[in-house]
């Protein structure tokens, strides 16, 4: 099971990265391996070129367990969502450049999509009709802050699919990694087709 696990990510970080949605060595994924355990990539690893070395098993209050490694600066942010979702199995955070340009483009705590058919990738949705909103968090370099922002608009309102981070790029998770890889690709054609609707009506 954690062989398939750690597989899951580093067949993920090289289709991501094939995208182009993960420069340098930007992003970080994980894998829920149980209730309270999760793998996830290392620091400063390129997102192409993944080995089962370059993932750490932490705990969900973001330690390292049994490993060197310096874990993703963003790993609070993995481990808060399995932390509030039981049902969440894999997340997924890229840096696409549409990703990052639309969060700078709204101005709104959230991106509402409406008429594409493309919504209908994401989980629960079956009509093209239906508003959805995305969340969009403040961007800050305090990874700790950025998790309890997350954990305050989720005791409000629990997200689905994934949220933006401002200026920063995209969070989207699944049940399972193939879920995880449906919605970040759905959301990042949604987010394509959104900002040339936004310069086409400039």
């Amino acid at each position: 099971m954690s062989e398939l696990l750690t597989h899951s990510i580093i067949d993920a970080g090289r289709w991501i990265d094939a995208q182009g949605w993960c420069p340098a060595t930007g992003g970080n994924f994980s894998a829920r391996i149980d209730s309270s355990t999760a793998w996830v990539t290392a620091s400063g690893r390129h997102k192409g070129a993944l080995t089962p070395d370059d993932l750490i098993k932490v705990d969900f209050d973001g330690q390292v367990i049994d490993s060197a490694l310096t874990p993703s600066a963003e790993t609070l942010l993995h481990t808060a969502l399995y932390a509030l979702d039981d049902n969440i199995g894999a997340v997924l955070h890229t840096h696409s450049v549409t990703s990052t340009v639309l969060s700078r483009m709204v101005a709104a705590d959230y991106l509402t999509l409406s008429g594409y058919e493309m919504q209908k990738s994401l989980s629960g949705n079956h009509t093209h009709n239906e508003q959805i909103g995305i969340r969009i968090l403040e961007n800050t370099q305090d990874m700790r802050a950025l998790a309890q922002q997350l954990t305050s608009t989720w005791a409000r309102t629990p997200l689905q699919w994934g949220f933006l981070v401002r200026g920063h790029g995209l969070y989207a998770w699944g049940r399972d990694m193939k879920e995880a890889r449906r919605h970040i690709e759905g959301l990042e054609f949604l987010f394509a087709c959104e900002r040339e609707m936004m310069l086409l009506k400039k």
